[in-house]
């Protein structure tokens, strides 16, 4: 079978990054299931087990997994129906002076739960650094426009001026909250350790003839070697699989940030306010070449929808293991934690790539501001025609008239927004246009939206960011 005949995973083969993929490869699953016997061995000769030097100096010679490696691990696999046998024996190829003590006392998730929580927290370390560089740009991008009147919007429908950096402060907000909630669980994480076959410890302490202590000592050496400060005090046979469960539903809310952003996008640049960055020779449809559509904002939709999805899985396993372990979560496992860090991944190397590189339009803005203030600015215009002498209620009521013609006018009509022109010929209204023109300067309707994006920025997001050391810069995407 060719590579053109097998199925070729969107994740790996289109949207995320080298990085993450060489995380949750094969070559560094197994190599870390090699690191972890290795580890069990030079803790337990530590303590007094009789394992030959040779044993270990051959093991840390033969860490590396090589293709070649895994096709003898395929060949025996086929004959054990086992996968952790089958890496053993072909371990045991490569360093026969271990062969009697490899594996000494454990059971298969040792080496299984281990790897998967070792990866779980490198993969961990990589989606915090991805949130960070997305939080830079999106920090650069709301002091830049902090001060840019905007329509503001609830229910898509027009509502009181805002700024454009005020409105990307809101995406911010999101990622910060998604930063702590990851950070958490990334600091929470800890080892399964050495626990045997159902988390009694059982032969470890036959191994040790009884000595607690020793026991208790191994699953802290082991622990410390792979870069945890601790074990999970209880297991089964595994870890709590609600471990799972807590760190992809935190990865699901990095998807809901970044799908509320992507959403939005979409529907400004409906409106001409805004555009995700334009490829040269993009194109944005095979029959419409005036075409520029928000590919990249619908990508970061889609991945999140399914990213959201997966949270589920996790869920559902915590919740079905039987006793001490069962084994139906292991085929689920195998798909819902690679996928929902690998999307969470794609998602935010397209957001980092939209927020370095988002253009703005204020011809747009301000046009768009401009057919909808007169009508909000009513209020201003009554408290200004009361301030002159007029009676409230008799100017609150020419208001009402002549905003409901200008309603029919636009909406019925098409035309252009004659509310302010009705107004002016009004002799109940002691306004003239250059004196309603002058109440409607957008900077008085946005109200603190300038000044909460730099109080927010400097007091929530610079000392996140004065922490966070080199960032990677954002990168062109492939497709």
């Amino acid at each position: 079978m060719t590579s053109l005949d097998r199925f070729d995973h969107p994740l790996t083969g289109r949207y995320a990054s080298e990085e993450m993929q060489r995380l949750f490869s094969t070559g560094n699953r197994y190599t870390t299931w090699r690191r972890l016997w290795l580890a069990l061995a030079s803790a337990e000769s530590e303590l007094g087990l009789e394992i030959p030097t040779e044993a270990l100096e051959q093991m840390l010679a033969n860490l590396e997994v090589t293709a070649d490696d895994l096709e003898r691990v395929r060949e025996y696999e086929k004959r054990t129906r086992h996968d952790v046998m089958a890496h053993l024996e072909a371990f045991a190829d490569l360093a026969p002076a271990a062969k009697p003590i490899l594996h000494l006392g454990a059971t298969s998730a040792y080496v299984g739960d281990n790897a998967d929580l070792i990866i779980t927290r490198d993969a961990l370390d990589l989606v915090i650094t991805r949130v960070l560089a997305v939080v830079a740009a999106l920090a650069a991008f709301a002091e830049k426009w902090a001060d840019e009147p905007a329509l503001g919007m609830t229910h898509f429908q027009p509502a009181q001026p805002t700024t454009v950096g005020k409105r990307a402060c809101l995406w911010l907000q999101d990622f910060l909250l998604d930063l702590e909630r990851l950070r958490f669980e990334r600091e929470r994480l800890q080892m399964r350790g050495v626990k045997g076959t159902t988390g009694t410890q059982a032969t470890f302490l036959e191994l040790f003839d009884g000595d607690h202590d020793k026991v208790r000592a191994l699953d802290r050496r082991v622990a410390e070697t792979l870069g945890f400060s601790a074990c999970y005090p209880v297991t089964g046979q595994t870890y709590p699989r609600k471990v799972d469960a807590f760190v992809i539903d935190a990865l699901s809310g990095v998807g809901q940030s970044a799908a509320k952003l992507a959403t939005d996008i979409r529907l400004l640049a409906r409106l001409k306010e805004l555009r995700e960055p334009l490829a040269e020779g993009q194109v944005g449809s095979s029959a419409m070449p005036y075409k520029a559509n928000p590919m990249r904002s619908e990508r970061v939709t889609a991945l999140s929808r399914w990213l959201i999805s997966i949270a589920a899985n996790p869920a559902q396993t915590a919740a079905s293991q039987w006793l001490e372990r069962t084994l139906d979560d292991s085929a689920n496992r195998r798909l819902a934690l690679p996928e929902a860090f690998l999307s969470t991944d794609a998602i935010l190397r397209i957001v980092h790539n939209i927020a370095d590189g988002l253009q703005v339009f204020p011809a747009m803005i301000a046009r768009n501001l401009a057919e909808e203030l007169p009508l909000m600015a009513s209020e201003a215009i009554l408290m200004e025609a009361v301030r002159r002498g007029g009676d409230r209620q008799a100017v609150h009521e020419r208001l009402r008239l002549h905003a409901r013609v200008a309603a029919t006018a636009v909406l019925e009509e098409g035309g252009a927004n004659p509310f302010l022109a009705l107004v002016a010929d009004d002799p109940e209204v002691a306004l003239d246009r250059s004196e309603l023109d002058a109440l409607l300067d957008p900077a008085r309707f946005v109200g603190r939206a300038p000044q909460q994006v730099r109080e927010f920025l400097a007091e929530h997001v610079q000392p996140v960011l004065d922490e966070a050391g080199d960032l990677p810069e954002a990168k062109d995407l492939d497709v």
